[in-house]
């Protein structure tokens, strides 16, 4: 992934395939490929973006986060301590919302970080549903100020995935 990312794809597919046939051989390449900053230092500013407005989901191709969270069989005890942590709760709507249009609500593959808002639109909250956590840790990796803490749930809750 690295490197597809870094030379586009069709250097990357080449490089790719050298490196993959030459450890299949017990050969490594003597060096590796980094970025250069990490993924939280990428993020665009909403300011410097173009808003995407994607089409509804249609049931049969494309689904909703809701739909494809219920698929991933996520089970959490009622009971336990929630496994997002915010270092600082008034990150999210003081610094990201403003600057980024807080981006968790974005990245998040099963919807589990929202903005709530009065019904005029004013009063922004943030919400962590953490029930809908697939454990995927894009937010402790993704988070421009690097606020939310992921850490492993008790008792061996999250996604269950039966058919795979």
């Amino acid at each position: 992934k690295p490197l597809l990312t870094r030379f586009g794809t069709l250097i990357g597919m080449g490089i790719g395939a050298i490196d993959m046939w030459m450890n299949s051989l017990g050969i490594g390449l003597p060096f590796t490929l980094r970025h250069k900053k990490a993924d939280f230092e990428s993020i665009a500013k909403a300011s410097d973006c173009k808003p995407i407005d994607y089409p509804k989901p249609d049931g049969k191709l494309s689904f909703d986060k809701l739909s494809s969270v219920f698929l991933s069989a996520t089970n959490h005890e009622e009971d336990q301590p929630v496994h997002l942590k915010l270092k600082d709760p008034t990150i999210p709507i003081a610094y990201n919302l403003p600057l980024y249009d807080e981006p968790a609500q974005r990245y998040c593959p099963a919807g589990v970080y929202e903005v709530l808002r009065d019904d005029d639109g004013s009063n922004p909250r943030f919400q962590i549903n953490a029930q809908n956590c697939v454990h995927c840790k894009t937010c402790d990796i993704k988070d421009p100020t690097q606020n939310i803490v992921w850490t492993v749930p008790e008792g061996g809750g999250g996604p269950n995935y039966p058919n795979m």
